[in-house]
């Protein structure tokens, strides 16, 4: 799925009522509505934290697999398995630094030697031995490679002679001694015959696999492109700088949300301010390109949170309406038109962040075609648990137990700042001993 933006609101919607009439009525359907009061009485239906997490998934597509060069598929899921193009290694060479020799020895020496990257094909006669290093190709009648630290040369008149040591007196041994055939020799097709399938698809692309892939002749791979995303921060309220002052409170969302997104697997846009007005949110939402948009703050009902509205007015298909999860109950997910996804995460710093592990994470996930990263931790200790709602908590890991932290509040980062991860504690759970959902953090290494 390539990035489309969503049909403009200044022309009739398909499917509406005057559809077919001048654009001028769109402009004046729209006009009312963004002049329209909010409606409080909208009631949501919101889904157990489980289940949301699920629903979420399944609403996502992955987008389409693209070809792109080695180095940008790092960290991509592959769209095709990686199979070998060409024998691994693609001809006899030598396994160690020391000498090609060919039938008993002494062997005379060649003046010349082998190195990596010659091509110059040479043939070895029986008694004759030449240097070659590393990843050389072998010559022809080569029956061994023997290792430079277990050979002497001995140079006379009528050229130079090469030796074994005897491995007990480490003196050369002239009794005709034979090397077993393949000594030090990595034959051609070792690790993998042209064909022979490595990685399969849907494996996420590691610095090891780009470097088999590489060494197997691939120059592209086809793989999922993370999804792009972009990212509306409402709030009149929010200043970009400064201390906050009475009514006013530091926007703590625009440097939080793009790395997190990011560190799920997608690509953040920077972040955009939006002013708290229907027709500023239409505007970003038409305009956007992205594979995927997030808006953080307006999910709620109150005055100016317009999330709702809009997109009921871009009859958008809604996914999830709520979650029973604490911090951060009214997020929301829904599909527009052309199916890109549209998550809403509440305003508070905790509450938006308990969005993208919940309903964010998921969704990313099948886009990228991945599935979600699941893992379990030990409680430590007792945590108080909510009898309806999933509590989401920042917490410390210690020894496979998680111990929560303090100023666990939906406004507040203080303890996220500090966690090891989160952990979602079940509805009438969280006892010690018990295990529960184990949320990751992204952390710099």
């Amino acid at each position: 799925m390539g990035p489309r933006a969503a049909p403009r609101l200044t022309a009739a919607l398909p499917g509406l009522p005057g559809a077919d009439r001048p654009a001028r009525c769109a402009t004046e359907r729209r006009r009312r509505y963004l002049t329209q009061r909010w409606h409080p009485e909208r009631v949501s239906t919101a889904l157990p934290w489980d289940q949301a997490r699920r629903v979420a998934a399944a609403a996502a597509r992955p987008l389409d697999p693209i070809a792109v060069r080695l180095e940008a598929a790092l960290g991509c899921a592959l769209a095709s398995p990686i199979a070998a193009l060409t024998d691994l290694p693609a001809f006899d060479s030598a396994a160690m630094d020391g000498y090609a020799v060919a039938g008993p020895s002494p062997w005379l020496l060649a003046d010349s030697d082998l190195r990596a990257g010659d091509e110059s094909l040479r043939r070895l006669d029986p008694g004759t031995a030449v240097a070659i290093a590393t990843g050389a190709v072998l010559p022809e009648g080569c029956d061994a490679v023997l290792r430079s630290e277990q050979a002497r040369v001995e140079t006379a008149l009528h050229g130079s002679r090469l030796f074994p040591l005897d491995p007990l007196t480490a003196l050369p041994d002239d009794s005709g001694t034979s090397l077993p055939p393949g000594t030090d020799v990595r034959p051609r097709g070792e690790e993998c015959a042209a064909g022979e399938p490595l990685v399969p698809a849907g494996s996420v692309v590691t610095p090891a696999m780009l470097g088999l892939a590489a060494a197997a002749g691939y120059d592209t791979l086809d793989v999922i492109p993370p999804p792009t995303v972009a990212v509306l921060v409402l709030g009149d309220e929010l200043l970009e700088r400064g201390l906050p002052r009475p009514g006013r409170v530091r926007d703590a969302l625009s440097p939080l949300v793009p790395p997190w997104l990011a560190d799920l697997g997608a690509r953040a846009n920077p972040p955009i301010r939006v002013p708290d007005t229907r027709q500023a949110l239409l505007d970003e939402i038409e305009d956007s390109t992205a594979d995927m948009i997030v808006t953080t703050g307006s999910t709620a009902s109150g005055p100016v949170d317009f999330v709702h509205d809009v997109l009921d007015h871009l009859r958008a298909r809604w996914i999830i309406d709520g979650v029973q999860v604490r911090p951060g109950h009214p997020m929301l997910l829904a599909v527009l038109p052309d199916g890109r996804p549209i998550l809403g995460l509440p305003g508070n710093p905790l509450a938006a962040v308990s969005g993208l592990v919940t309903l964010a994470a998921p969704v990313i996930s099948t886009m990228r075609g991945v599935p979600v990263d699941e893992h379990e931790v030990t409680l430590g200790v007792d945590v108080t648990s909510h009898p309806r709602d999933t509590r989401i908590i920042p917490v410390l890991v210690d020894e496979g137990r998680a111990r929560p932290l303090r100023f666990d509040g939906p406004a507040m980062l203080r303890s996220l700042a500090l966690a090891d991860a989160l952990v979602a504690i079940p509805p009438s759970g969280g006892l010690a001993g018990s295990p529960v959902t184990l949320l990751p953090v992204p952390a710099v290494r």
